[in-house]
């Protein structure tokens, strides 16, 4: 694995590490629903909740590297279950978010560090879109020449995944610090989170 990453030439790897950040920076729905969870539970579960979307990026990679991303994306009826598996689960959490707002569950929809990073694993697991996406975005910058193409797109993955988890995270951060502004108004701060969530399913839904 070593001898490939030094095969790379460094403004290769550099260039690649550009375009991923352009890309995390860019708001998407991973940057959505970090925000959404850093509204409403606070700076940490915004911070965690990026954490699972980056553990989530690492299986996409997973399953790239091992060829099954291919297999999954020529089986569009495989896609299509991933994507209503996935707009269910940000619906759920939609209702949970607006019944808290509404005096009907706790304050804080998301406070377990372990639940924000499971939820966010499972709303990027259950999104077809990075498994086209990474298909797409890091064959280009493999080379047979620079050893297997597997273990090449171990090391872009990884590098997209670690990147874009720091980003994301921050973005998490950031709305959490926001939100706990508006903590003497939790019931509007959840329905924004539950809007948030429903609008990432709607578009889920119909993409």
């Amino acid at each position: 694995m070593w001898d490939v990453l030094a095969a790379f030439p460094a403004e290769a790897l550099i260039g690649f590490t550009i375009g991923g950040l352009i890309l995390n920076f860019a708001p998407g729905a991973d940057v959505f629903f970090a925000t959404a969870c850093g509204i409403q539970g606070g700076p940490r579960a915004g911070i965690m909740a990026g954490l699972g979307v980056g553990i989530g990026v690492v299986w996409h990679v997973t399953l790239a590297a091992l060829g099954l991303s291919a297999v999954i994306a020529a089986h569009p009826e495989a896609l299509s279950a991933i994507r209503w598996a996935g707009a269910t689960y940000l619906l759920w959490l939609a209702w949970k978010s607006w019944r808290a707002g509404a005096g009907g569950g706790s304050a804080r929809g998301v406070v377990s560090p372990l639940r924000a990073v499971a939820r966010g694993f499972l709303s990027n697991a259950m999104n077809p879109k990075p498994v086209l996406f990474i298909l797409a975005f890091l064959p280009q910058f493999t080379n047979p020449a620079y050893g297997p193409i597997w273990q090449q797109i171990v090391i872009l993955g990884g590098i997209f995944a670690f990147t874009g988890t720091l980003v994301t995270m921050g973005y998490g951060w950031l709305a959490g610090v926001l939100g706990r502004s508006l903590s003497s108004r939790m019931g509007v701060v959840n329905k924004i989170a539950a809007v948030m969530f429903g609008g990432l399913a709607a578009k889920l839904a119909i993409s």
